[in-house]
């Protein structure tokens, strides 16, 4: 098995979020706020979002609109499922923008010292959890396009929340 921090999992890092995964969550999306799904994969979640009735979502692909290096305008609040080997960068740059988020990451993430690092000075009860009923099971991608193969999650996930009220 894999760890988070192995080059397997590193290199095999492409996995995306299904439909359920944020139909389990759209009651705390709000309606009139434009979203960033800030991490491509393939582009999926943008269909997704907009048929679950989110019209406004910017979701542009890397490397031109990379996180780290793009900032959209105008945006509310970003929704995504990062890549989990780039989380100890990502929150970093998380505290710096200080926007609203819903983020799924494993639930171990909340122990690492760079989670405890965003954490630290923030509003109290500006941090919610939403613990999902069952594991999330993401959709590989190879090659650019979605394996058939099923794969089962071996961890569970979280839907980490900040400034979301």
């Amino acid at each position: 098995m894999a760890s988070f921090h192995t080059k397997t999992f590193t290199l095999n890092d492409d996995y995306m979020t299904p439909r359920y995964a944020w139909e389990n969550i759209k009651q705390y999306i709000p309606k009139d706020q434009i979203i960033w799904e800030c991490f491509f994969g393939d582009g999926g979640s943008k269909n997704i979002l907009n048929q679950m009735g989110f019209k406004n979502v910017i979701h542009k692909p890397y490397p031109q609109y990379d996180f780290f290096n793009y900032e959209p305008e105008d945006y509310g609040l970003i929704v995504s499922n990062p890549p989990f080997s780039e989380v100890k960068y990502i929150m970093p740059r998380l505290k710096a923008l200080d926007k609203p988020f819903i983020l799924i990451m494993p639930c171990s993430k909340i122990t690492c010292g760079y989670f405890r690092d965003f954490v630290k000075d923030i509003e109290p009860h500006s941090l919610q959890i939403i613990v999902p009923r069952s594991r999330i099971h993401f959709k590989k991608l190879v090659n650019g396009k979605i394996s058939k193969e099923k794969s089962n999650a071996n961890f569970d996930c979280y839907y980490y929340c900040y400034k979301m009220n």
